[in-house]
């Protein structure tokens, strides 16, 4: 198993890859039908539930410009799979190539530990994190919206803006008073 690089392979025409990684797999099939539909760009959706990809594919596979590590907050497995895979990841990606997405965040069952430690692992990482509504449509839709922005300046196609700087200006950041137990 290797890791994955972020600049090991030319980028398409038009073109701009995303990985999704989640460990149950119920919101990345819903994300990855909504993102294929997108017409501007040609979107190629690869799945995962953790990193390392097996190698065996690496001829085959495409270059991939955003990596987003899905979170569901209910799921303590899906916080520890998101954290083991991190250190399959090239260092490259950490400029402007890694996003997380919550999911589950106004369930009763979702601890705000768990938030809170995907804030610190995404404020650690200068890496975006956004939340999302996974239970209807128009959440499922407004979370495509939100990566597909992110996604095309990650795989260079808007002009005069890098994800470098995007990221700069996306990133997750912590309040310094978050360890205080009043924090919500």
């Amino acid at each position: 198993m290797s890791r994955l690089k972020p600049f090991s392979k030319l980028p398409g025409l038009n073109t701009a890859s995303i990985l999704l990684v989640e460990q149950e797999e119920q919101f990345q099939l819903r994300l990855a039908e909504t993102l294929v539909e997108e017409t501007a760009v040609t979107v190629n959706v690869r799945l995962a539930k953790s990193l390392p990809l097996p190698i065996k594919n690496e001829e085959s596979r495409p270059r991939i410009d955003l990596v987003v590590f899905i979170v569901d907050l209910t799921s303590e497995l899906s916080l520890q799979s998101a954290e083991a895979s991190l250190k399959h990841l090239d260092p490259g990606y950490f400029l402007g190539k890694v996003c997380f997405m919550v999911t589950n965040a106004r369930q009763a069952s979702a601890t705000i530990e768990r938030l809170d430690a995907v804030r610190k692992l995404a404020a650690s990482l200068h890496s975006p994190l956004l939340c999302a509504e996974d239970q209807t449509p128009d959440g499922v839709t407004n979370a495509t919206g939100r990566l597909l922005t992110i996604l095309k300046v990650a795989a260079g196609l808007v002009p005069m803006t890098t994800a470098l700087y995007f990221s700069n200006l996306t990133r997750c950041t912590v309040p310094p008073d978050i360890d205080q137990p009043s924090f919500y």
